[in-house]
C-alpha cells in the first residue's frame, strides 16, 4: 500500500472549504446591504469551521483565508459588520474578520 501525503501550507482547511461554507455571509457583510439580521446559515458555515479548525495550523490556515477574501472584497465590505460576525454568531474564534489581521499570531 502506498500513501501519499500532500503538505498544505494553510492546514488542512482550504479556502476553497472556507469561501463555500462562508457564502451565505456574503448578502449580510456586503457594503449598502440593509440586512439586519446574520442569516443562519452563515453561522452554521462559521461553527462547522470552528469545529473543523482544531489545530494552530487550521486556525492559521482559516485565518489566512478570511484575510484574503476580505481584502478581495475591499470596499464592498462592510467593515463593522464583519467585526462583529463571529460575535453575532457565537462562535468563539479568536480573530474578528479583517483585511489587517496578522494570522501568524492566532493560536
Amino acid at each position: 500500500m502506498v500513501v501519499i501525503i500532500s503538505p498544505h501550507a494553510e492546514g488542512a482547511i482550504s479556502c476553497n472549504t472556507v469561501y463555500s461554507k462562508l457564502m451565505p455571509c456574503l448578502s449580510y457583510l456586503m457594503g449598502g446591504s440593509n440586512q439586519a439580521a446574520v442569516p443562519a446559515g452563515c453561522c452554521s458555515g462559521f461553527q462547522a469551521l470552528y469545529t473543523a479548525a482544531s489545530t494552530t495550523l487550521d486556525r492559521q490556515g482559516v485565518c489566512s483565508c478570511l484575510k484574503s477574501g476580505a481584502a478581495s472584497l475591499g470596499n464592498n465590505i462592510d467593515t463593522k459588520k464583519a467585526a462583529t460576525l463571529l460575535s453575532k454568531c457565537g462562535v468563539p474564534f479568536p480573530y474578528k474578520i479583517s483585511a489587517n489581521i496578522d494570522c501568524s499570531k492566532i493560536q
